[in-house]
């Protein structure tokens, strides 16, 4: 049976308008050659713009197919269905967008795999999706990647055209950090705070596509997941709100659980959820070591746009700035709560604060880095806060 051509007319216009002039930072951190790769992150981080960049970049080597799984088509056509028919039609790379939308994604992933040895499979999905879970056990067949938001850095080559490298930890510490073309950071930093973590914040209506992104995670994507009643999303939707109006807070399971009147046992399921999610981070102790199951200790918005959003744009400074700075370091650090300041990398404690945040909190510690906002420049053991968006 032929392939609907609607498909490929599909696939086509999709392409026609993808964007080639910016990359996302996981493009180059992915192995395209894997048979079966799975990238999941967050909505509206640029998951499916990655997917169309890779393959309009690949197209004239083998024959390339893009589906997004809530597609019609699927409404009387099965994955595993469609991955036949493209294989017998010379099929090398499928691409499946959405792939959390179609009911039996894993299960039917799972066949596909193992039926056809020599088709690419690339799909995205929501970060909520754990591939050890379900159906069938995809964890051993995929290689799977996290892709966070933007960073300052690729904010200011997206939004302003201005390129500028990833600084490794070391390097912000060591001051090395330059911007030649940006004379001025500041203003920018604050346009990114406030709307500069998703890409669709270059197009119109930002504050309704936010509304959107935070409806359809935490009424769709979280009770799909976890199988739950409306009613129980609601809880969890309350509980973002009343998480936003304290974070960073150190959680209190007895206190949510009274507020939101549900069981004490659910309360962090519900946490665990929210921040799969990408609607909040928990930073955690380091009595977990490698394994990173420490106890929680704060509980943090995902990122500062989405506090500005879920606090109807009065988000409060400090707050803000932690939130900014354990967004951004979590990419590619492990990030601990410290037990005497803010957060601990490494063997480095961090404390963050204004520009007029002093030393006396950390004097005391090896290693105490003051992170200051509101500076164009370091000296010494103080670290300008933006810095520290040029990790990724």
């Amino acid at each position: 049976m032929m392939i609907d051509t609607t498909l490929f007319a599909y696939m086509e216009e999709l392409l026609r308008y993808t964007p080639m002039d910016f990359v996302r930072y996981m493009a180059g951190r992915i192995d395209w050659s894997g048979r079966m790769v799975g990238i999941v992150g967050p909505r509206g981080v640029g998951k499916s713009t990655m997917l169309l960049q890779h393959l309009k970049t690949h197209r004239e080597n083998g024959m390339r197919l893009y589906v997004s799984a809530d597609h019609s088509y699927f409404s009387n056509h099965g994955l595993a269905e469609l991955a036949d028919d493209f294989v017998k039609e010379g099929g090398t790379h499928l691409y499946i967008d959405e792939v959390h939308k179609y009911r039996n994604w894993s299960r039917e992933l799972k066949q596909v795999y193992d039926v056809h040895p020599d088709l690419h499979v690339f799909f995205s999905g929501s970060s909520v999706l754990d591939i050890t879970k379900g159906e069938a056990d995809l964890s051993r067949r995929a290689l799977m990647y996290s892709m966070q938001g933007l960073s300052f850095r690729e904010y200011l080559e997206l939004f302003h055209q201005v390129k500028a490298r990833a600084f490794s930890l070391e390097e912000i510490l060591s001051h090395q950090v330059e911007l030649p073309d940006v004379p001025h950071p500041l203003p920018w930093f604050r346009a990114y705070l406030d709307k500069g973590y998703y890409p669709f914040a270059k197009e119109s209506g930002f504050a309704i596509r936010m509304e959107q992104v935070i409806s359809q995670t935490v009424e769709g994507d979280i009770p799909q997941f976890a199988d739950m009643l409306a009613s129980t999303a609601r809880k969890i939707k309350q509980m973002l709100s009343v998480v936003a109006a304290l974070a960073p807070y150190k959680p209190n399971a007895d206190s949510l659980a009274a507020e939101l009147h549900v069981s004490k046992n659910n309360v962090p399921d519900y946490l665990t959820y929210l921040e799969k999610a990408g609607m909040i981070g928990q930073s955690r102790d380091d009595t977990g070591g490698m394994r990173g199951l420490g106890k929680v200790e704060k509980v943090y918005v995902d990122n500062p746009n989405l506090m500005g959003i879920l606090t109807n744009g009065h988000p409060e400074t400090g707050n803000l700035r932690k939130t900014f700075f354990y967004n951004q370091m979590r990419v590619m650090n492990r990030v601990f709560s410290s037990q005497e300041s803010d957060f601990v990398i490494g063997d480095c404690t961090f404390e963050i604060g204004g520009h007029k945040k002093g030393k006396k909190q950390i004097e005391h510690i090896p290693n105490g880095i003051v992170v200051r906002d509101e500076i164009e420049y370091g000296h010494g053991r103080v670290i300008p806060l933006w810095h520290f968006g040029l990790n990724y």
